[in-house]
């Protein structure tokens, strides 16, 4: 297993935005506060979400993306790349596993951090459709699709994208996480990444009592103490 000072670059794969701030922005702050490089890929544009109507149309897509960005600004994270997929109706394709593959193989990662492809029946939200279509596909992107030079040839002879081997994937929203990281020093950016999400949060009453509740959950069960912060991954080798 990688230790957290061996990890230099990480790509984290989503369905849409918001999906990493939800799950993973206290972590993605820790890891840009020492210097290691986060890219952050989104497959969708999260058309079908929010609740501002007057932006349909095609521009609530524009306004999520550009709420992502600005979250992204927020724990450090510059380099963000939208596959452009319809929100709502992903599929586990080949399509999407070479589009995956694709960005893995120009980032070279240590590290991928993506959704469970697996259903939670202890908290549905993760759960959605989206992310198990997505996780899935990151799964089979990162083994054996991008390190196996004969997978989609491709992206070797047109682009260039040699073969890369991801040592390890962190999957968020699984049933039965592992792996737990305190975030008490990067909580209060992770809340501001998620107010960046107007669309989707501005409207919810007391929504930043709830996300403190539930991370606070987290770090109780870690065993971190009263008082911390954490987020919970499922951990996989993949080297």
């Amino acid at each position: 297993m990688l230790a957290e000072n061996e990890i230099d670059r990480v790509l984290v794969v989503v369905a849409h935005p918001d999906d990493v701030d939800f799950a993973a922005a206290a972590t993605v702050a820790r890891f840009t506060d020492r210097g290691a490089e986060v890219v952050y890929c989104l497959v969708t544009d999260g058309d079908a979400g929010g609740f501002e109507r007057e932006t349909d149309g095609g521009g609530m897509a524009g306004l999520r993306r550009d709420e992502q960005r600005a979250a992204a600004e927020v724990v450090g994270v510059r380099d963000l790349r939208f596959l452009g997929y319809r929100d709502g109706v992903v599929e586990q394709s080949l399509g999407l596993r070479r589009d995956i593959a694709r960005v893995v193989r120009q980032v070279r990662p240590d590290l991928v951090i993506t959704h469970s492809p697996e259903r939670n029946y202890s908290f549905v939200a993760p759960s959605h459709p989206d992310h198990r279509a997505v996780g899935g596909a990151a799964i089979d992107a990162v083994y054996p699709d991008a390190r196996n030079p004969y997978a989609f040839p491709e992206l070797l002879r047109e682009e260039g994208l040699a073969a890369w081997t991801v040592r390890e994937m962190w999957l968020d929203g699984h049933e039965t996480p592992d792996h737990y990281v305190d975030v008490t020093g990067t909580f209060e950016r992770k809340l501001a990444a998620l107010r960046a999400h107007a669309s989707q949060t501005g409207h919810v009453e007391g929504f930043e009592d709830s996300i403190r509740e539930h991370f606070s959950r987290m770090a109780e069960r870690a065993g971190f103490g009263p008082g911390r912060y954490a987020e919970a991954f499922k951990r996989v080798i993949t080297a």
